[in-house]
């Protein structure tokens, strides 16, 4: 009997023990309510208690979040459409209030915040033209809508940690005339240097051209020059070696005319027997005979 009852009160003491204990992560904000009415909030980590069945905890990320809404179109100073991508980071300051405005709903806190966020951004973006918001008035901007949107968010229990524009676009049917015309400057811009860059190789091959012509002139006149100056040295040495034996100097002059002209075995010459030609022949002083 007793063992029986056991099985029955242990779980039931399980149950009522479990029930009546929460924990709270460090990453969390927790409200205790009593019959939908709040009892205590703002936790400190670890495990707390509450009494089953009457009360009941609801738990809130408490760490930085991000909404990233879809790109909203907004006008400028010129009334000219601007399709602007931006996110926000926030995060739970005051769970009380958070819970009483949003009912902790993330989507709702989401839509609410944005909201206030949008209303800011086509207001600064209406009071500039659109070069000013490419050139960097984006950032200030953004400095701005965080100040704003976390002064505002404060009714909601929310702080605003960051309010970042990503992209800044034209509308789609813009953007294809602005990229053709981009398209088109770059394109003029690449034959404009395409045309310098041939006027560049034509200079730099007609120098090089007459740098080339300049060379070969110089080297031919050095050429000429000292052939010139070896034919006067030779003959100037030849002269040399005449005048010091006439004789000698005619009798090789003759051995090499007959190495030449006998040089393969089927020449013929047909002279006079007296010929000068063979002086050397008839007698090796070169004596002419009388």
């Amino acid at each position: 009997m007793l063992a029986n009852s056991l099985k029955i009160i242990v779980p039931v003491v399980a149950f009522l023990t479990w029930s009546a204990v929460f924990t709270v992560d460090e990453r969390q904000e927790v409200i205790l309510f009593q019959f939908g009415e709040i009892i205590e909030a703002d936790y400190e980590p670890g495990l707390h208690f509450k009494i089953p069945f009457i009360n009941n905890v609801k738990k809130f990320d408490n760490r930085i979040l991000t909404i990233d809404q879809k790109p909203e179109r907004f006008l400028t100073q010129e009334k000219k459409d601007l399709i602007v991508d931006s996110y926000v980071k926030w995060r739970i300051t005051d769970v009380v209030q958070y819970y009483k405005t949003t009912q902790g709903d993330e989507l709702t806190a989401g839509r609410l915040l944005y909201e206030n966020i949008n209303n800011g951004l086509r207001d600064e973006f209406g009071k500039r033209s659109i070069q000013e918001i490419i050139s960097g008035d984006r950032t200030q901007i953004m400095s701005l809508m965080t100040q704003q949107a976390s002064q505002r968010a404060q009714t909601l229990g929310i702080t605003v940690v960051d309010v970042r524009v990503k992209k800044v676009d034209y509308p789609e049917r813009v953007s294809n005339s602005v990229y053709q015309r981009m398209r088109a400057e770059r394109e003029r811009e690449a034959r404009d240097f395409r045309s310098k860059g041939h006027e560049a190789s034509e200079r730099i091959q007609a120098d090089a051209d007459r740098q080339s012509s300049i060379l070969l002139a110089e080297a031919y006149r050095d050429s000429e020059i000292a052939r010139g100056e070896g034919d006067a040295s030779a003959t100037e040495i030849y002269a040399k070696a005449f005048n010091k034996d006439r004789e000698f100097y005619k009798f090789s002059r003759s051995l090499t005319a007959y190495q030449k002209t006998f040089s393969n075995p089927g020449d013929v010459i047909l002279l006079e027997p007296d010929s000068e030609y063979f002086r050397y022949f008839k007698d090796p002083s070169g004596k002419k005979k009388k």
